[in-house]
């Protein structure tokens, strides 16, 4: 998380800040980020860098959690539009994430995010749905998910995770092999069919 000193600062110092972290992580994955450039871009000294973030993983953290956010509250919507189903708000959302991205750089962002995720990357979506990270958050989607389809509360988060799990492996393999968007929304709905109403189903048994 930003140190006190980043909150200080005025909106415009602040947003100067994060336009150049962003386009410096959207050219290049975290590895090969340059704190060079981010501060050259801001026009800030290197010595103010770190009075804001104790490096640029902090930085890094910072902004994808600031940008899953959005996904957070697409979620919740998703559900309340579909009335609970946790399977057909998943579709919702992994298609206005692919389809809705606002623009090149925000893409390449994304792009480099899960092309080179980490542990701690991946956990970071995961957080989308995490009872630890956000209480609030975690509460809301259990009160609006439905839940006669499962056994208990247990079972809920499971199949949360898993879901989560494969829009993740989803998403990277989409990039990886240059899928369209129309190809990955469907191999995702055919998997979330899988889950939902298994494989053997009674016209197959």
């Amino acid at each position: 998380m930003p140190k006190e000193t980043f909150f200080n600062l005025t909106e415009n110092k602040k947003s100067k800040l994060i336009e150049a972290a962003e386009q410096e992580f959207a050219r290049a994955p975290l590895h090969e980020a340059s704190i060079a450039n981010i501060i050259k871009t801001a026009g800030i000294p290197r010595g103010s860098f770190y009075q804001y973030f104790s490096d640029k993983e902090d930085l890094y953290f910072f902004l994808l959690d600031s940008k899953l956010q959005t996904s957070k509250k697409n979620f919740i919507k998703a559900l309340e539009k579909h009335h609970g189903d946790i399977f057909e708000a998943f579709i919702k959302i992994y298609n206005d994430f692919l389809i809705t991205m606002p623009d090149e750089e925000e893409h390449n962002f994304i792009k480099n995010a899960l092309l080179f995720a980490t542990y701690r990357v991946e956990n970071t979506f995961a957080d989308i749905f995490d009872s630890t990270s956000d209480r609030e958050h975690f509460n809301r989607l259990m009160e609006l998910i439905d839940h006669k389809p499962f056994k208990d509360k247990e079972e809920v988060i499971s199949i949360l995770q898993m879901i989560g799990a494969i829009a993740f492996h989803n998403s990277i393999v989409k990039l990886t092999n240059k899928l369209s968007d129309e190809v990955a929304i469907k191999q995702f709905r055919i998997q979330m069919n899988f889950i939902k109403y298994g494989v053997y189903t009674e016209k197959s048994k």
